[in-house]
């Protein structure tokens, strides 16, 4: 596990850059975090990190659900809308998660038994302000 701290949405952005340096072609990362806790954020540098889109065109697919980026190198949802496994199943996520891209999901923890076993969890929690503690790990459940 590597943890992080940041002490301004601009170096929460920058961390997610440096994270995506690390990141390989194929991947599944949860971000896990309240409501306010810098998911978006950290997408925002993740995505741009990866040269996908600009930080200010990333937003929070709330409504949409679902952000592509980069031709479909790089995903990003947002399950906070859905309350069942029913309705996440609508959305063709087992087609994403075969395809050679990084796919960021926010609230995904909700539904863990629809997630990838192999996957990258990264926990966001607000320490103050503008204060974020951001844990990252590599889960490979047997």
């Amino acid at each position: 596990m590597s943890v992080f701290e940041t002490h301004s949405e601009e170096e929460t952005v920058e961390l997610g850059r440096r994270i995506a340096a690390t990141l390989p072609k194929h991947a599944v990362v949860l971000l896990i975090g309240n409501l306010g806790a810098g998911k978006t954020m950290l997408a925002k540098g993740i995505v741009s990190g990866l040269g996908a889109a600009e930080p200010d065109e990333v937003s929070s697919p709330t409504f949409t659900l679902i952000h592509e980026f980069g031709e479909g190198r790089v995903y990003h949802i947002d399950l906070y809308r859905l309350d069942r496994p029913e309705e996440v199943a609508t959305l063709g996520l087992g087609e994403i998660f075969d395809r050679e891209a990084v796919v960021l999901i926010e609230w995904g923890e909700r539904f863990l038994p629809l997630m990838p076993e192999e996957r990258i969890e990264i926990r966001l929690d607000s320490v103050g302000e503008d204060d974020r503690r951001i844990a990252v790990t590599t889960a490979a459940i047997s």
